[in-house]
């Protein structure tokens, strides 16, 4: 079977700017009828690379838009543009979460009705946007192979030692911004979290996803015996059933 990452998705409904930059966009998907709809934020993986954008990612909102459900699929400024890393990339997934307030009116969306989700460093985003005050009102957060903890990333030198570049330095140069960004260490959240990993995956070990859900009060884990790390988007997969379960059912 084909790799989902060299297939082209369906097209979006709209592109949006929520703020100014290249790369401060999001690709909305609407399903059919008059709504009002209930909505995913959206936020891919690529451990954070500028190599790596939104694009795959379609493929995951076209399958929760058929399923009935709005996808803001959100891009953010990355490694290797001006602003990415820390804290850009964060304010981005901040604000682009928040503009969801703007289009609820244009495309009639229930804001009583949000969750977000991510896959590898966007399963991280989304936990890190669970996690902030100033982030819209949200009945869940799932994060798919996520790196739910960046000192854990960095002691395992996670696709050579990307957190150091995301955040500008190690854990002990710069403790206080992975006291900020790791999604482990903003627990208590008051979000429920749902967590799926495969126990082969060889891009995020399994036990990142595993060390999180032991520290959450509120987390369910949900582990994939000998399942890798990009079966979780591809809706073509036979995880797909658990997967739009764990993003849509709250």
């Amino acid at each position: 079977m084909q790799s989902i990452l060299e297939i082209a998705p369906p097209k979006a409904d709209a592109r949006i700017a929520y703020d100014r930059g290249v790369s401060q966009f999001g690709d909305l998907r609407m399903p059919r009828g008059k709504g009002p709809f209930p909505s995913v934020i959206y936020l891919h993986g690529g451990y954070w690379r500028a190599a790596y954008d939104l694009t795959h990612a379609g493929h995951i909102c076209a399958a929760l838009t058929k399923a009935g459900y709005a996808t803001w699929n959100l891009e953010y400024r990355r490694i290797g543009e001006s602003g990415g890393g820390w804290p850009g990339t964060m304010d981005d997934v901040l604000k682009g979460a928040q503009f969801v307030g703007r289009l609820a009116t244009k495309y009639n969306l229930d804001l009583q009705q949000v969750v977000t989700a991510g896959h590898s460093a966007g399963g991280q985003l989304a936990l890190w946007l669970a996690a902030q005050a100033a982030a819209p009102p949200m009945r869940g957060v799932t994060s798919l192979a996520g790196v739910c903890d960046l000192r854990r990333a960095w002691e395992l030198k996670l696709s050579d030692t990307v957190v150091k570049q995301l955040l500008g330095g190690t854990p002990r140069q710069v403790p206080k911004r992975y006291a900020l960004a790791s999604p482990i260490e903003l627990l208590p959240m008051k979000t429920p979290q749902r967590l799926l990993h495969g126990t082969a995956d060889g891009v995020v070990p399994f036990e990142m996803s595993e060390r999180f859900a032991r520290a959450s009060k509120n987390a369910k884990l949900i582990k994939l015996e000998g399942v890798g790390h990009f079966e979780l988007i591809d809706p073509r997969a036979k995880e797909w059933p658990a997967v739009l379960k764990s993003v849509t059912q709250w």
